[in-house]
């Protein structure tokens, strides 16, 4: 079940509709878009003469940071976010501008390569009232489940 959020974004305890299985559901667009990102960084391979293959997770770095920056920009949220039905909102119910999501996209990455943060930020999501990760604490952003018009 989804809803439209005015501002501010409605109490878990109030609402928990909202949040309801937000945190499973980033766990399954996560794998969803790691295998989009895969496949875009597996493009890659024979338009650099096969030379993309020893800088692999490099290359899956830089798709990873541009593909969540491009499309967290656009509508709140990755193609595996929008599959799972969430989407990313500032705790007073605005939407992610292009700022925003490359400050969300900084912090994500940051945590990613230092594995305690991001242990740190998963427990959070599990655990917070409103689902929110370490990045997501530090920008005052969270994860709701999306409005369907």
């Amino acid at each position: 079940m989804s809803y439209a959020f005015p501002a501010p974004l409605p109490e878990p305890d109030l609402y928990p509709e909202a949040y309801e299985g937000v945190a499973l559901k980033r766990a399954i667009a996560w794998l969803i878009d790691m295998v989009v990102i895969f496949a875009i960084s597996a493009l890659t391979i024979p338009f650099t003469a096969f030379i993309s293959i020893f800088f692999f997770p490099a290359v899956m770095l830089l798709v990873s940071f541009l593909y969540r920056w491009i499309t967290v920009t656009g509508r709140g949220a990755t193609w595996g976010m929008r599959l799972v039905g969430i989407e990313f909102r500032h705790m007073d119910g605005g939407r992610f501008s292009g700022q925003d999501a490359l400050l969300h996209v900084l912090g994500y990455t940051v945590s990613l390569a230092i594995s305690p943060l991001q242990l740190i930020s998963v427990l959070m999501m599990a655990f917070t009232p409103y689902g929110q990760g370490l990045t997501d604490m530090v920008l005052n952003t969270t994860a709701i489940n999306s409005a369907r018009v």
